[in-house]
């Protein structure tokens, strides 16, 4: 899947083209390695799999219930207390960033990529099992169906969208506002720095790649299954066959590359605009075929005691209960948990890509609420219409059925008006999910097989997209499925640590990056001398080149780091300057602090679309459509700034003034005075 256009004001490089491959060796090949250790294991000895990664699945859930427990409810409070505070106004992207993508399309995307697919399997699958077996009260009872709406709202709801947002969040701050690679190492960066480059960085994001490819395979392999069931249902054909699910899978991938090729803007977007509409149609129709009056009446009383529940909910394990309830606990929210952590690199790596330019604030709320608000209308409207069918009209015929859980939406529609009709209306919006997972699954996997490149060739993508098929089309023919999925549940728990420590070093970041932002100096122009005025404006009325950027940064910029970093030499502190202004994305004048975040004065070649208004119009024949420009940019995020009219010792005034608030804020934030710091302006 291709990344959109560079936007106008984004960085150029001076290699213009597509690199041919940008594959990482160190965390491709040792991942590919694991993967396909895996499939042979799963493939020839699919029992013995079976029977060791579920074995290794129970031993987890059963000794380590309450740290999943406990852990869910800290990412959810995490969120929530970062929202709140004045750290929600941080932008995830540079202070003057704007969102990529309007909010219904975002909207679209998160929701299609996070569990979309999930709501058609256990829409009415979910409520109805726990109706039929809950946890605490007696099956059948108008009791049991208030649980198990409940629980489900528990198991769909803030809790699990708290994962995902936990996981994005600190992908999106790193990865934008660090300038970072958007992978998992980068959440590192606070507690690793540079080391994050190194062994440690390239097996955190080979476990991930390990891990993304093995969840979504499964579920490729488990939608291939419900697909394959709707369509015997619905058309009547004999669907049961190898030869027509392998097919299914080969269909999706084939759709997932053509949307690939059309970039992520483009592909992802529309086909999760796509998604979000005929969700909607499909919905409205259940509300109104159904027991409407009824289906209104018990969102309100679901809601109700889903939040009331709340606390209770989040923190309960079953102790004093029988291993009864013990094993439902186990069986259902530990299982739910563990999935949706499992699956969070994946998903929280794609929210993250499409959140660049909105606050922290904007992205928890709209992670948290908007998703949840959908999925409690969309498991209200299913589940409670199954149960009430099931408990009037049908009299227990469609209970009976529960077991078969992927052709158990096509039993329930078949109570309804039109079901034939309906039903492909359920396969057609059953598909065009499958096909976002795995386009928006191939775009993920390629992220971080290259280590977040920008511009990664489209063969690329599509072999990631080819990998997860084949690897679904092989575990489903040698009943492997159920083996990885297990293993992938196994996974979560590493994955739920690095995710505490991924919280800290955000936490650590948002410290640090407040205390940048109360000290606002002003940029370079406050302090231009004027001295060369015709020089500056010549430069307003005649745009320049790249080369002549480039020879700028070269012949001024260059020079003036190098004379920093002789000076502050000699006073026993370490300087680096990185990058080669001919060939090079940027240059970077870092001064490493084993502490906190290190000082970064950089400056980068950039793009814009040129002006058009008088001034421009005077401008010489032969001018270009873009302006290039050399923009600073820091580790902190700040809004950078054009400095191609200084000259070689303002530019060394300008790099010690952004030092100088970087000492400033640094001992601010090592005695713990800056809350108190008259010249603090923060929101607070």
């Amino acid at each position: 899947m291709a990344l959109p256009p560079a936007a106008a004001t984004g960085p150029l490089s001076a290699a213009e083209p597509t690199p041919r491959m940008t594959l990482a060796a160190p965390v491709v090949l040792p991942a590919l390695a694991v993967l396909g250790a895996l499939l042979v294991f799963c493939t020839l000895q699919p029992e013995r799999a079976v029977s060791l990664f579920s074995g290794a699945q129970s031993w987890v859930v059963g000794h380590f219930d309450w740290f999943y427990t406990v852990v869910v409810t800290v990412f959810l409070v995490f969120l929530v207390l970062i929202a709140s505070s004045r750290y929600g106004d941080i932008k995830l992207g540079p202070d003057n960033s704007a969102p990529e993508f309007n909010f219904v399309s975002w909207t679209a995307m998160l929701f299609a990529a996070g569990m979309g697919i999930g709501l058609m399997y256990f829409g009415v699958a979910e409520p109805l099992q726990h109706f039929l077996k809950p946890p605490t009260t007696i099956a059948g009872t108008p009791a049991a169906a208030r649980e198990a709406l409940e629980v489900t709202f528990f198991h769909w709801g803030f809790h699990a969208w708290a994962i995902y947002g936990t996981m994005g969040l600190v992908l999106a701050y790193f990865g934008f506002r660090y300038n970072l690679p958007l992978t998992l190492r980068s959440g590192l960066y606070p507690l690793l720095k540079e080391r994050i480059n190194g062994p440690i960085g390239h097996t955190v994001d080979a476990f991930a790649l390990v891990g993304t490819i093995a969840g979504i395979a499964t579920t490729l392999g488990y939608g291939a299954l419900q697909l394959s069931a709707g369509l015997g249902r619905v058309g009547g054909w004999d669907t049961s066959t190898d030869v027509f699910r392998v097919g299914i899978i080969v269909v999706v991938v084939a759709l997932a590359g053509i949307s690939a090729v059309s970039g992520l803007d483009k592909g992802v977007r529309r086909l999760s605009e796509l998604n979000l509409s005929l969700s909607f149609l499909l919905l409205g129709f259940v509300i109104i075929a159904g027991p409407t009056v009824f289906l209104f009446q018990a969102l309100s009383e679901n809601i109700g005691h889903y939040v009331s529940q709340l606390v209770s909910l989040s923190l309960r394990t079953f102790a004093y209960e029988g291993t009864q309830e013990a094993g439902w606990f186990g069986g259902w929210t530990i299982l739910y948990w563990a999935w949706w952590i499992s699956w969070s690199p994946f998903v929280g790596m794609f929210i993250a890509r499409i959140s660049r330019g909105r606050s922290i604030r904007q992205f928890i709320v709209g992670v948290l609420l908007v998703p949840t608000a959908f999925n409690l209308l969309w498991m209200t409207t299913f589940g409670n219409s199954a149960i009430w069918l099931d408990t009037h009209a049908a009299q227990g015929v469609l209970g009976a059925t529960v077991g078969n859980v992927d052709a158990l939406l096509f039993n329930f529609l078949e109570l309804l008006p039109w079901s034939t009709a309906v039903s492909w209306l359920a396969i057609v919006l059953i598909a065009v999910f499958f096909v976002t997972s795995a386009d928006s699954g191939a775009f993920v996997v390629d992220t971080i097989a290259s280590r977040g490149h920008p511009r990664s060739p489209v063969w690329q993508r599509l072999f990631w997209a080819a990998v997860l098929g084949v690897t679904a089309a092989i575990l489903m023919l040698a009943g492997g499925l159920k083996a990885l999925q297990a293993m992938t549940l196994v996974a979560a728990l590493p994955v739920a640590l690095i995710m505490l420590v991924l919280c800290w070093g955000l936490w650590r970041g948002l410290q640090a990056d407040r205390a940048h932002s109360t000290r606002d100096l002003a940029p370079a122009t406050s302090f231009w001398s004027g001295a060369h005025w015709r020089h500056r404006l010549e430069q307003m009325v005649r745009d320049s080149t790249e080369a002549e950027v480039r020879a700028y940064l070269a012949e001024t910029v260059v020079p003036a780091m190098r004379d920093v970093a002789a000076e502050l030499g000699q006073r026993g502190v370490v300087a680096e300057l990185q990058g080669d202004p001919q060939q090079d994305e940027t240059l970077r004048f870092a001064i490493p602090d084993a502490r906190l975040r290190d000082f970064v004065y950089g400056v980068r070649v950039t793009r814009r679309a040129a002006a058009t208004f008088a001034v421009r119009d005077a401008a010489p024949e032969g001018s270009l459509p873009y302006v290039f420009e050399p923009i600073t940019f820091f580790a902190d995020g700040r809004e950078g700034y054009d400095i191609q009219y200084l000259r070689r010792e303002e530019v060394i005034v300008d790099i010690l003034r952004q030092y100088e608030r970087y000492r400033i804020t640094s001992a601010d934030q090592r005695s713990g005075l800056l809350h108190r710091s008259p010249s603090h302006k923060g929101p607070y």
